[in-house]
């Protein structure tokens, strides 16, 4: 896609922004520190190419009309005016949340800190857990990629942070 024919939505992924428009890749890390990790190359390829612009949002806790104005801004774009809240999108449990049936904790972190994606992992964790029966996945950010991928898949997903922790719960219907 020529670079002058790509207009920046909340839909845009990351690697198609970057794609058309490398430059901003200094912009979308200091507005989202946590995507230093793009200049990783297997990282680049893989989580950039499935991540919007309005996952990021939620992943780096910025407001996404921010996010937007900003990188249009960089690219004389006009900027959108309408505000689209960034937040845990479920702050209470729940009906179906119950510890009892936390069936296998996922800690995360330490293979995201390797530059690594819980992807594979967390679908291994998922397929072992019975009905009814819940995964906890710890991370660093909201992995709102993957939570939106199991969302698909049918899973029930909650989220909720716990200082400098997210804690993502699945249920398997």
């Amino acid at each position: 896609m020529d670079a002058a024919k790509l207009y920046i939505t909340p839909k845009t992924k990351v690697g198609e922004l970057l794609d058309n428009y490398p430059q901003l890749e200094d912009v979308l890390i200091q507005l989202v520190p946590t995507f230093k990790k793009l200049k990783n190359p297997i990282l680049r390829k893989t989580i950039a190419k499935v991540t919007s612009l309005q996952q990021a949002s939620v992943v780096g806790g910025i407001a996404l009309d921010k996010l937007i104005n900003t990188l249009r801004k960089e690219i004389g774009q006009e900027g959108i005016e309408e505000s689209h809240p960034t937040s845990i999108e479920n702050t209470k449990a729940p009906v179906w949340f119950d510890e009892s049936k936390v069936a296998k904790t996922f800690d995360a972190r330490p293979v995201i800190a390797q530059g690594g994606h819980p992807m594979s992992d967390v679908w291994r964790y998922l397929n072992d857990i019975a009905d009814d029966e819940i995964l906890e996945l710890i991370t660093p950010f909201v992995p709102a990629p993957l939570l939106d991928n199991i969302k698909a898949k049918g899973y029930d997903v909650w989220t909720v942070q716990e200082g400098a922790v997210f804690k993502n719960y699945f249920f398997k219907k």
